[in-house]
């Protein structure tokens, strides 16, 4: 039985929604968070993840759909518990410490009776053991934040809520900070649910992503196949930068002047976006006019001249201004690669990282898929 419970989610959100006059902010959003697990709410500004999150934290009422923490339902139809009564922890953007108590007595806020031991235990573990009788306006940011998280994880909560508790850091410190923060809410056991807009944050610290565009979760998965098998241009846009090639289905293929590209299930003159990140790029040096052979593996290669060139510290990269049609491909290359503006060289795709998705605008056809 014990290791039946174990499997059990710790928060279990179904179907949820919420309008706000009428307009929908959250609409059918479901997500089961495991203990020990982070999952990151991940999307642009006003895609509905802040507002899934307050909806967890019971800031919020749903319009629609239930909440539940530990198989207890803390929201739903006729269901509304308050935040203190839903055995969560939460960190926001600001810290929100009390400025008149020390760090100590923030953490002990939120510790129950008896909290002097583990209150002690948890500023140890943040590495502010020798800082408990500071004061709010006598730490640094950094130290803030392990304080906030300290006070947060003092009830031993079995969800821990997060919205963007990072971004106020220095570049310099967030890195590390992070991964101190990941480490202890592991230990802890509480399932985490962390609101962030930056995709390598959550690339960094979570188990889970789930891809937020207007109020919808439109993709779901570990952090590897999100990246790897995005499941529009948008969600490969959201991750890095893209090259967009463009083609017209015919005969379940579209031509390019990098080659044929299959276009599985996909109906004649559909408008097809072929999607290729800058690192993927091949890049190969002119002889005499002449480029490199036509391969399975990378297609057909074509010729453009080097528009800028750019050393960013651990890679180069190059805008390419392609012959064919004058548009502009970028390109990143290992280490330094800075050839001349106006230098000839051959592009070719790695058939293996390009993503071939109909167009959200279809001039042709209403269905791009074959039934």
């Amino acid at each position: 039985m014990e290791h039946a419970q174990n499997l059990a989610p710790r928060l279990q959100i179904d179907d949820l929604s919420c309008r706000f006059d009428g307009i929908p902010v959250v609409d059918g959003v479901s997500l089961h968070l495991m203990p020990g697990q982070v999952t990151c709410l991940l999307g642009p500004s006003g895609c509905g993840k802040s507002t899934t999150l307050r909806l967890a934290a019971g800031v919020e009422r749903a319009s629609g759909g239930s909440i539940r923490i530990d198989g207890r339902l803390v929201e739903g139809p006729g269901v509304h518990l308050a935040p203190e009564k839903r055995g969560i922890g939460m960190m926001f953007q600001d810290f929100a410490l009390f400025p008149h108590l020390t760090a100590a007595q923030n953490v002990a806020f939120g510790a129950g009776p008896a909290p002097e031991a583990r209150v002690a235990d948890l500023l140890a573990r943040v590495g502010l053991g020798d800082k408990a009788g500071k004061y709010p306006h006598q730490l640094s940011g950094g130290e803030q934040q392990r304080v906030a998280l300290a006070r947060a994880l003092a009830p031993r909560p079995k969800v821990m809520l997060m919205d963007e508790p990072f971004s106020g850091l220095d570049n310099r410190l967030r890195d590390g900070i992070r991964d101190d923060t990941l480490a202890i809410l592991k230990e802890e056991g509480a399932a985490v649910l962390l609101v962030t807009h930056e995709p390598e944050e959550a690339m960094r610290m979570a188990d889970q992503i789930a891809l937020m565009r207007a109020g919808r979760i439109v993709q779901r998965g570990a952090p590897y196949n999100i990246y790897n098998n995005p499941v529009d241009a948008a969600a490969a846009a959201f991750f890095s930068d893209i090259n967009v090639l463009h083609g017209v289905v015919k005969d379940f293929q579209t031509e390019t002047p990098f080659g044929k590209f299959f276009c599985p299930n996909m109906r004649d003159d559909v408008d097809v976006e072929i999607i290729i990140r800058p690192q993927h790029l091949k890049m190969d040096f002119d002889r005499q006019g002449s480029g490199p052979l036509p391969t399975p593996s990378d297609g057909v290669p074509a010729r453009g001249a080097v528009a800028r060139a750019r050393f960013m510290g651990h890679e180069s990269l190059l805008e390419m201004r392609m012959e064919h049609d004058g548009s502009i491909l970028k390109a990143t290359i290992p280490g330094v690669f800075l050839p001349k503006v106006g230098t000839k060289l051959w592009l070719s795709l790695r058939r293996d990282r390009c993503f071939v998705f109909p167009c959200k605008t279809q001039s042709r056809v209403q269905d791009p898929f074959l039934n």
